[in-house]
């Protein structure tokens, strides 16, 4: 049974309940804004026109960085985060851009492999999570 998933440009702020729920369960709404969000391109999954899916797009010349990947917990493994990171590498392929990477969380690195991302650089941690640096070439 395939989803029927929507995937479209969003709101930042529109990122920010399920990058809280998910990303950051311990944590307030009103610490789900970046500065730089307003820098970003914003992107969400619908199914049945309820958001299930985020993610936030950050432009540095020829890279684009994935940050804040976030699935609705009773939809992860189901496709979706997948589908909306084939969206947003086809978008940064369409606007010139050469590479796209994301700092992955250590948990998540085999969703970035299965997308043909690779690991490149250190890892390290931050705010007690473990991150390491994917990326693939566009």
């Amino acid at each position: 049974y395939m989803l029927n998933i929507h995937i479209e440009q969003i709101t930042h702020e529109l990122t920010w309940r399920l990058r809280q729920q998910v990303l950051y369960p311990g944590r307030t709404m009103k610490d789900m804004a970046m500065s730089e969000d307003e820098d970003g391109i914003h992107y969400g999954a619908f199914v049945e026109n309820k958001l299930v899916a985020i993610a936030s797009t950050f432009r540095q010349g020829n890279d684009i960085q994935v940050r804040k990947v976030a699935v609705d917990p009773s939809l992860q493994h189901q496709g979706v985060g997948s589908r909306l990171l084939q969206y947003i590498t086809d978008r940064a392929r369409e606007s010139g851009a050469t590479r796209i990477w994301c700092n992955a969380r250590k948990s998540a690195t085999g969703f970035y492999l299965r997308a043909g991302f690779k690991p490149n650089g250190d890892a390290f941690t931050r705010n007690g999570i473990d991150y390491i640096i994917m990326d693939k070439p566009l």
